[in-house]
């Protein structure tokens, strides 16, 4: 028999147990102190292995996963905006603008509004800069990107964020082409 298969068995036996006396005669160390209930003595029967509970588990989650509900963009736009509406730090603040950002979509303007909005709110100005290329970098093409940027336009003034273009206009890339 080898090793492996001498351990898995010896890991399966009901026997197997924690407190073990080396004198079954003699009183266990738990039982001179008055600390043997029965949850000690659970403890003394059950087997080493949670194979059962794992798979369990398991079940229930590919049960719940397939119930999954799939979001609307609808939703996802209320969801963050409400998200946005409740930052109250710049940990909160970059970590919902990551989430809204890792889908495959482009967030709303009324998204980009509440989250330049809470940028303001605890006063991170880079984060809010980022927040326009991060729209630049999921945009389709240059057409949308100034969509976003002529929607935007009152709240940028307002709150007085400049475009990384606007901040370092040499870093400007052309088709391909670096002008530095």
């Amino acid at each position: 028999m080898s090793v492996l298969t001498l351990l898995r068995t010896a890991s399966r036996s009901t026997s197997s147990c924690l407190l073990r006396n080396s004198h079954p005669s003699s009183p266990s160390p738990w039982h001179q102190r008055g600390l043997a209930n029965t949850s000690t003595l659970a403890i003394r029967s059950r087997a080493f292995t949670s194979t059962a509970k794992r798979q369990a588990d398991t079940a229930q989650a590919e049960v719940s996963s397939s119930a999954h509900h799939e979001e609307s963009f609808e939703e996802f736009t209320a969801r963050y905006e409400k998200e946005f509406d409740g930052v109250q730090d710049v940990f909160e603040l970059q970590r919902n603008l990551n989430n809204a950002f890792a889908y495959d979509l482009v967030p709303s303007p009324s998204v980009i509004i509440a989250a330049l909005r809470a940028a303001r709110r605890v006063n991170d100005y880079p984060t809010a800069v980022r927040i326009f290329e991060g729209i630049k970098a999921k945009v389709e093409n240059r057409g949308q990107y100034h969509e976003y940027l002529r929607d935007l336009e009152s709240l940028r003034e307002e709150l007085g964020v400049d475009l990384k273009e606007d901040l370092y206009p040499e870093q400007i890339y052309t088709a391909g082409a670096n002008t530095h």
